[in-house]
């Protein structure tokens, strides 16, 4: 399990580094930093951050996993269900999806095995 957490950690971890380095937001959704949407942007860096630090936290605290399997499964599956109901744009949405499809099979592992003990 340590090693799913891990992963699901780091499929959050670029999205978190917005916070520190807002430039990134041009590179991975082609937004401007400075305006509206490029502000609300680096915001939702923290939450990644925040997503980021409880699966971090699960894979080292087994009484984390529960609630880190459901923080980490908003994450993932509101997105790719966002990414569907739009048409599945191509360009970085698409590449968020697939991170995100990759994510599924160890969210299944550690959703499963926090809820069955």
């Amino acid at each position: 399990m340590f090693a799913s957490w891990l992963l699901l950690a780091a499929v959050h971890a670029m999205p978190a580094a917005v916070l520190f380095a807002p430039r990134l937001t041009e590179r991975l959704y082609g937004v401007a930093p400075g305006g509206a949407v490029g502000i609300l942007i680096v915001h939702r860096g923290a939450l990644f951050l925040a997503v980021l630090a409880v699966a971090v936290l699960a894979a080292f605290s087994p009484d984390a996993r529960r609630a880190a399997s459901l923080v980490v499964g908003i994450s993932v599956v509101a997105f790719l269900t966002v990414y569907a109901a739009s048409g599945m744009p191509s360009g970085q949405l698409r590449t968020i999806a697939l991170a995100d499809a990759v994510a599924l099979a160890p969210l299944a592992l550690v959703t499963w095995a926090a809820w069955s003990r």
